[in-house]
């Protein structure tokens, strides 16, 4: 492992509080059999680098690249929407790909415009819409009752109503009257995990309706297993379901938990949404090369 894995070069982004270590793997500077373990230590806050996942570039014989991007646990996921507006960036920064650029990855190819700081993914369609689910809750002593819950007397716990989408991987979307008092690490841990959205589990969304084109959001991410301080692919999700079910109106600007705003756009087309973009900063905060103490110390 040390003698394969040297000094490898990386990059940093912070996709609107979303932050990914970008590596061009397009040479396989890293073993693709030590991944997983690679990623989720050098993604490992406080010993490693730290993020909150990590993507590779690899080659593509049908776009300008391909791109794999793992969750800090080191699962790979589908699609990550901040993380698509980052690895363009890169893939711009490092004069792989112009400004306008196609890249391909598990949820197909996406396009993305580079204008400075700013990116644009135009991403896939989703898929699996599904409006009006009612989840049963256990009870958690610690839970404070949320107004949009619909209790059940006399019965422990409470039942919820969301909705699912999948904008590259799997949200559901749990409309709040105010975010900020939103339970997201422990209710959004156990819809994560609840057996409606079994095996793969599921992104959970909390969101709250501002006015007909703002929306707040705060997610709790699978894969990361914890808040993060934003979500791409559950802001277009969030934007998405809200036009659906609360009239919200494209463009619609996705406020997150770190403030910084994307802008989701999108045409409604029936039941179909077509034609999705999703705009916001794509900052790159350090450029380095990580040695081998990076990710050992989990590898010995």
């Amino acid at each position: 492992m040390k003698k394969a894995l040297k000094k490898i070069p990386f990059m940093k982004f912070s996709g609107a509080g979303n932050d990914f270590i970008v590596v061009d793997n397009r040479v396989r500077v890293v073993d693709p059999r030590k991944i997983p373990a690679f990623v989720t230590s050098v993604c490992t806050r406080h010993l490693s680098v730290g993020a909150d996942g990590l993507i590779f570039i690899e080659k593509s014989p049908k776009a300008h690249f391909r791109w794999r991007f793992y969750n800090s646990d080191g699962g790979e996921a589908e699609f990550c929407g901040n993380g698509a507006r980052c690895v363009a960036r890169f893939a711009y920064l490092k004069r792989i790909a112009p400004k306008k650029m196609r890249f391909e990855g598990a949820a197909g190819v996406v396009e993305a415009m580079v204008d400075g700081e700013r990116v644009t993914v135009r991403v896939p369609d989703p898929t699996g819409l599904r409006l009006n689910i009612r989840l049963d809750i256990p009870q958690n002593r610690r839970r404070r009752t949320d107004l949009t819950a619909l209790s059940h007397p006399g019965q422990l716990g409470m039942t919820l109503e969301g909705h699912a989408i999948n904008t590259g991987v799997p949200h559901f979307v749990y409309f709040v009257h105010d975010t900020s008092t939103a339970e997201v690490i422990g209710l959004g841990r156990q819809i994560r995990h609840h057996a409606a959205f079994k095996p793969s589990g599921t992104n959970v969304n909390f969101v709250e309706v501002v006015d007909r084109h703002t929306i707040r959001i705060r997610t709790y991410e699978r894969g990361v297993e914890d808040e993060t301080l934003a979500c791409g692919s559950g802001a277009i999700a969030a934007a998405l379901i809200a036009a659906v079910v609360h009239k919200v109106e494209s463009p619609v600007t996705v406020v997150p938990l770190s403030r910084s705003p994307l802008t989701a756009s999108f045409r409604v087309d029936g039941p179909r949404f077509t034609n999705i973009t999703l705009t916001g900063e794509a900052r790159m905060v350090c450029e380095g090369s990580m040695p081998a103490n990076a990710w050992e110390y989990t590898l010995q």
